[in-house]
């Protein structure tokens, strides 16, 4: 539970994965800063999150594709006694990587992999300083291998995994405990916010957001390092260890494209 008058972060806070992350660290009695870009929608997550909770509430605007909202963001939360990070923001694109427009990418990787990168290493040295604190990073199934027509997003999800993975071991004397939640596919609209249509099959390996969302919150207070959510989808990711990379990529890339 939240020691008294301590704040959590959450990123990406406006509906999805987010907001459901959000819900289940004001059970634990934390206040909540809320982030992302659509302001509406925070402040009617923050006022169900304070008459459900009795929590105090923070909403920010950022876009976090612009780095200097990223810096701004953690500047306008120095008052605050974080202890937890949920970094959650994040989408993905699909399609032809030669179809994509350059400045589309690296928005994407921006979001995806700088983002929660520098916030980490901001909010983590004032975590240290206050004697400790928690932090949750979103990764993806897609992180275990390479996937053709989202080649660019299962990479920046390798690289997130990876990053929280080593930081686990890294923040450990210092009492920062870091875990990755690799989820699934949710529906979260993440489909449509990529350029891909949904279809039957995609929909059957959907998991529920509210419980992914609770096993990731669940598995960062009790310290692990990584969960992936949905024991289907950890069957995939145990099956990949023992699968030939490119016979990974090809299989993935059927299924997604």
């Amino acid at each position: 539970m939240a020691t008294s008058g301590s704040w959590a972060v959450v990123t990406g806070a406006s509906g999805g994965l987010g907001a459901a992350l959000a819900r289940e660290l004001a059970k634990r009695g934390y206040n909540l800063v809320l982030s992302a870009r659509r302001q509406e929608a925070m402040d009617t997550l923050a006022a169900e999150l304070r008459t459900a909770h009795g929590i105090a509430t923070r909403v920010i605007v950022a876009d976090l594709a612009d780095r200097a909202s990223v810096t701004a963001l953690a500047a306008d939360i120095a008052d605050l006694d974080v202890e937890v990070l949920a970094n959650n923001a994040g989408y993905g694109l699909h399609g032809d990587f030669m179809d994509m427009q350059p400045d589309a990418v690296t928005a994407m990787l921006e979001v995806d992999v700088i983002a929660p990168t520098l916030l980490t290493r901001l909010l983590a040295e004032r975590m240290v300083a206050r004697g400790g604190g928690r932090i949750l990073l979103v990764a993806s199934l897609t992180a275990f291998q390479p996937i053709p027509s989202y080649a660019a997003y299962a990479a920046a999800k390798a690289y997130v995994r990876s990053f929280g993975e080593a930081l686990h071991v890294e923040f450990a004397p210092r009492k920062v405990h870091v875990t990755v939640l690799s989820p699934g596919l949710m529906d979260t609209g993440f489909l449509s916010t990529a350029g891909q249509e949904s279809s039957a099959s995609l929909r059957r390996m959907m998991s529920p957001v509210a419980g992914t969302a609770k096993l990731g919150v669940d598995a960062l207070f009790k310290g692990r390092a990584s969960v992936i959510a949905g024991m289907a989808n950890r069957v995939i990711a145990l099956a990949n260890r023992f699968t030939p990379r490119m016979v990974q990529a090809k299989v993935a890339g059927r299924m997604m494209r």
